[in-house]
């Protein structure tokens, strides 16, 4: 042991002599950041984003199919299951730092040329024709981590493990995102229907007392083919509607990890909550809190580590490797102790010389790279910034939009009655009224439409700011 201990001191005396330890500093690129984002009025730290996704979300029945969706989504359990296995490979880098430690049995029989030295000697020395050989040993290798190379693998499998699980968060905030986007689109088409069936019964009704009018002689077959075409218009839409539903309640069942089916919802869009005085916060914190910027900038830390590897490979090694068991060229005294014992210890300095440039190759190549997750880092919060500002400016607009859409809605609607009134009395022709029906479906259906999209600019803006992993 005194010997062992004595190599161990004289290599790391060497090395010392050698060169420092290299060890590479992380410094956070510089982010061009505004201080506030655009369209909003108060520079407010607090941010809609920290609230969890069941506050967000105050609807029971959208709840429980988000709750669904995050159990039972296939594209979040792959993800987990990616997080399982570098959580694996993760445990496996802790041990980097130990010793390789290996046992091995072996028996051999040679049988020299009888006319060669060796055959010539055994048949003189030991009277047989042949020789056994009989080892059971424990093997030791070990390399000193004076460089940083062990510390900076082990750093890597750290950062690819996070990097999953940051990944599996940004597949949770889109999957949230959809959900609730699915969900509002298919309250928009059931308002749709049901502003689509209203109208039908109009059309019916104007066409029935278009025939009336067109028996007493009143008015022109014309007028009642158009009466027909309008409720003929009508009655389309509602089979689209209808085939639209259908599609929309598969994708939704889909996105929950279910076979497509039925959606159940027992409101209706007018009813829904969502937060209304949204605060954005900073865009320093939404930095932070974007699980696919988190994982950009890991990526980041990662190349930088690589770095430190493909530095340390240019420098000396020392490697200890050592051996030891029981040892006999005869197997009836092959464990006879301590007569078979045998040891060796075997240390190691190795130095790079000349490799055909890979070692400088694989320094700069992993240069390059550190810089390219730089430029990558840099346009990931940037995108991250964009989103937010696109999300927050679509939501100042529709509340305008969705204001403008309901005052024409109720226009359109008291038009109906004046010009229904008008032509039961003669002063307005069937196409006045056909008109104000059409023109007024259209006027609900775009409201409809917009309040939808107003409140898929909140959630927009909610995932945008990096909410719904909690």
């Amino acid at each position: 042991m005194k010997k062992v201990k004595n190599i161990i001191i004289t290599f790391g005396l060497a090395l010392a002599s050698v060169s420092c330890v290299s060890k590479l500093a992380y410094t956070e690129p510089e982010l061009d950041l505004p201080e506030t984002f655009k369209y909003t009025a108060t520079a407010d730290t607090a941010s809609v984003a920290n609230l969890e996704w069941r506050q967000f979300f105050s609807d029971p029945m959208l709840q429980s199919l988000i709750e669904k969706g995050i159990k039972n989504n296939y594209d979040l359990q792959i993800a987990l299951k990616q997080v399982a296995s570098s959580q694996e490979k993760l445990k496996q880098a802790k041990y980097l730092q130990y010793p390789e430690v290996g046992f091995g049995v072996a028996a051999q029989i040679s049988r020299p040329s009888k006319n060669s030295m060796n055959g010539q000697s055994l048949n003189l020395f030991l009277g047989q024709s042949h020789v056994e050989d009989y080892n059971a040993a424990f093997n030791l290798s070990w390399e000193a981590d004076i460089w940083g190379k062990i510390k900076n693998q082990q750093e890597v499998s750290r950062m690819q493990y996070l990097q999953t699980y940051e990944a599996t968060k940004a597949i949770q905030t889109q999957v949230v995102a959809a959900i609730a986007q699915g969900y509002y689109n298919l309250l928009m088409l059931d308002k749709q229907m049901q502003i689509a069936q209203s109208n039908l019964e109009l059309s019916k009704n104007t066409l029935a007392l278009t025939e009336k009018l067109w028996q007493s002689g009143d008015t022109t077959s014309l007028g009642v083919q158009q009466a027909t075409a309008q409720k003929q218009s009508t009655e389309l839409l509602i089979t689209q509607l209808e085939q639209n539903i259908a599609i929309q309640e598969n994708a939704l069942s889909i996105l929950v990890g279910e076979n497509p089916g039925k959606i159940s919802r027992t409101i209706e869009m007018s009813e829904t909550s969502l937060p209304q005085d949204i605060s954005a916060g900073l865009p320093a914190a939404m930095v932070s809190r974007r699980p696919d910027v988190r994982q950009q900038e890991l990526m980041l830390l990662e190349s930088n580590a690589i770095v430190g590897i493909a530095q340390a490979n240019m420098y000396p090694s020392l490697k200890i490797t050592a051996n030891g068991g029981v040892n006999s060229f005869k197997v009836d005294n092959w464990f006879q102790i301590p007569a078979s014992l045998f040891g060796s210890v075997l240390g190691g300095l190795t130095q790079p010389i000349f490799q055909k440039r890979q070692l400088k190759t694989d320094l700069n190549v992993a240069k390059i790279q550190r810089e390219k997750n730089v430029l990558a880092f840099r346009q990931s919060v940037l995108n991250a910034v964009g989103e937010v500002s696109d999300a927050l400016v679509s939501n100042e607009s529709l509340k305008v939009q969705e204001q403008k859409a309901a005052e024409q809605a109720a226009t359109l609607k008291n038009g109906i009655k004046s010009a229904e009134m008008l032509y039961k009395g003669g002063m307005a022709n069937y196409l006045e009224v056909i008109t104000a029906q059409g023109n007024s479906l259209q006027a609900e259906l775009n409201l409809a439409s917009v309040k939808r999209q107003r409140l898929s600019s909140i959630v927009d803006l909610y995932r945008a700011l990096g909410g719904g992993w909690k």
